[in-house]
């Protein structure tokens, strides 16, 4: 039985002070000046994530574009472009995470577009080893690729036509199972890779172009596979031109955020670096599947492209923190940052924080190192892989120091009673084998 629990507990970072300090806001609760230099680091913080949100937009455009011409002529080498627009979609897509936690516009929105692990058998085909029913979700192998009509606890469900509104609509989430991600990234990526059958061995998924060939085809119902193909990579444009919009210069979250209580706003970015680096990415997405050592875990798990996923969150991180961004055009997107609000504070504090990012970024380029020369992550988190185990911890300490180091830096700022999310697999290990 795969493993499909997330397992989140509260992590307490309550920090003291009752407002920010003179050199950083005039008082408690108040609104942010565009002139002072909290004003102007929120001001940027919402610039930078306009120019992240539009790369991922561009490469997601990028991606239905390759899915279109893979749909027109399938072969191994439009398949393989396809494949290579959605690695490109995931690099600036990965490091805009961090503005999940803290700004609900994202999160509330987020599952649409990353939503994993996911029940692979409600997509399409899937091995005979995942087995064919779950007690948690009803639609474990409803393989709509394959119905047009299928039984979801007792209820007909009509997917007799493929489209957005389907997929979206009728399908995410279906029956309030959170495993039942019919949209996003993981969708996309599993119906242009397959299964990863590997486990912990060497190997992605592997699907032929053939199962997209309605002259030729595999796997049965081509055309079925193709259409779902589209409607989750049109979703995808969709989806994330509506973020892009969100935070223009004048967009809702970035008037929300800038025109709101300045303590308020740094909170937000503070409490989206230290969630993101200690619960979710050091946490749900690396100790639980090293505990496990379980390749189920693997967030891009069909297209063993983890080391990279896992590598750009965390770049995300540092970015936020030192105001800048590298755009998919090699372009430097640089600003007022919250580090220099902490240096001028506590120089102690920034450069802490400064040193643990940069460990970290130096223990997350060893994971990329070693998937780059063969060993992928799926492998490291195997069980007996000593040297793969600690590559992977390695890096988990690197994220809950800098976790530590983000505390100090708020505590610098005087922010008042942040939480950041946690993980069982960091807080209370034992729970995840019961």
């Amino acid at each position: 039985m795969k493993t499909k629990r997330m397992l989140a507990a509260a992590f307490s970072a309550c920090l003291l002070g009752s407002g920010l300090v003179a050199a950083v806001s005039g008082g408690n609760k108040a609104a942010a000046d565009a002139g002072s230099p909290e004003g102007k680091v929120l001001t940027h913080y919402a610039a930078l994530a306009h120019a992240v949100y539009e790369d991922s937009l561009i490469t997601a455009q990028a991606l239905q574009s390759a899915v279109d011409k893979l749909i027109a002529g399938p072969s191994e080498d439009t398949l393989a472009a396809a494949r290579a627009a959605w690695l490109a979609s995931r690099v600036p897509y990965q490091q805009s995470e961090v503005y999940r936690f803290g700004n609900a516009v994202v999160d509330d929105w987020e599952g649409k577009v990353n939503a994993w692990p996911l029940d692979e058998g409600l997509i399409d085909y899937v091995d005979a080893g995942y087995g064919d029913a779950s007690e948690e979700n009803p639609g474990y192998t409803a393989n709509v690729v394959a119905n047009a009509m299928f039984t979801f606890s007792g209820e007909q469900i009509d997917a007799s036509s493929i489209d957005a509104a389907l997929l979206a609509d009728r399908l995410h989430e279906l029956g309030g199972v959170e495993a039942n991600v019919a949209t996003g990234y993981h969708a996309i990526e599993f119906l242009l890779w397959g299964q990863d059958l590997n486990g912990t061995g060497p190997g992605a998924g592997a699907r032929p172009a053939t199962d997209f060939n309605t002259s030729d085809c595999t796997g049965g119902n081509c055309d079925r596979r193709a259409a779902y193909l589209k409607a989750a990579a049109d979703l995808l444009v969709k989806d994330l031109a509506w973020m892009t919009a969100q935070w223009t210069a004048y967009g809702p979250a970035t008037k929300a955020l800038v025109g709101g209580d300045a303590a308020e706003g740094l909170a937000t970015i503070v409490t989206g670096m230290g969630s993101l680096s200690y619960g979710e990415l050091a946490g749900e997405r690396m100790k639980l599947g090293l505990l496990l050592h379980d390749p189920e875990e693997e967030h891009d798990c069909f297209s063993d492209n983890t080391h990279n996923s896992h590598y750009y969150d965390a770049l995300g991180i540092r970015n936020i923190y030192l105001g800048e961004y590298r755009r998919t055009d090699g372009s430097m997107v640089s600003g007022p940052s919250l580090s220099l609000l902490v240096a001028a504070i506590s120089p102690e504090a920034d450069m802490a924080l400064r040193e643990r990012l940069d460990a970290t970024m130096a223990a997350m380029a060893e994971l990329v190192k070693s998937a780059e020369g063969g060993e992928a992550y799926d492998q490291m988190i195997g069980e007996g892989n000593a040297a793969g185990n600690d590559r992977v911890q390695a890096a988990i300490d690197g994220l809950t120091a800098q976790t530590d180091a983000i505390t100090k830096a708020a505590e610098a700022l005087q922010l008042a009673g942040l939480e950041f999310e946690g993980s069982d697999s960091l807080d209370d290990p034992e729970a995840v084998f019961q």
